[in-house]
């Protein structure tokens, strides 16, 4: 129902905001490459975009500004990114908000995001209609009982591992 191909990149990003037309950077991404239903490889990478992360925001994913000195800027990240997503399909939980950021990282680079996606927050509405609310621990608990302890919650890496995960039970 949900499927279009066999190569699938998910993935997350972690921002300094909620709008990059306000001005919020991406300062983390992760994702996991799938092929026939197995994770086979990994990309991540913070990044330096020389914006200050607000004191609320680093409450969120724990992101700090002294966490990204020295870390690649966007153009030595974003290129990689691109070469990794190949002409793979995207999936994402609350897909719209990680593909504006994308789209918007990428196109100050020059580059355009034709990939197709799909939206994991959007599949668990359709799919379990009764849970409370669509958040990805929700959604994750519903689908997969209990949550790997080794995960750290809203930092892209690990939400694109657990999004890769839930994402996984939900196609079957």
């Amino acid at each position: 129902m949900f499927l279009s191909s066999d190569r699938y990149v998910v993935f997350d990003v972690e921002t300094t905001g909620f709008n990059p037309q306000h001005g919020a950077r991406v300062i983390e991404i992760g994702a996991v490459h799938i092929e026939n239903g197995h994770i086979i490889s990994e990309f991540k990478s913070l990044i330096n975009c020389g914006k200050t992360i607000p004191k609320q925001t680093q409450k969120v994913h724990g992101i700090t500004d002294e966490m990204l000195f020295g870390e690649p800027a966007p153009e030595e990240v974003f290129p990689d990114f691109i070469k990794f997503i190949s002409k793979s399909t995207l999936v994402a939980h609350n897909a719209v908000f990680d593909i504006r950021f994308l789209r918007y990282e990428l196109s100050r680079l020059g580059f355009a995001l034709n990939n197709d996606y799909l939206c994991t927050l959007n599949m668990s509405r359709t799919l379990f209609p009764e849970l409370q609310n669509h958040k990805l621990l929700t959604v994750a608990k519903h689908v997969l009982g209990d949550i790997p302890e080794n995960l750290c919650l809203h930092r892209a890496l690990d939400d694109a591992r657990l999004t890769a995960m839930i994402w996984m039970e939900m196609v079957k």
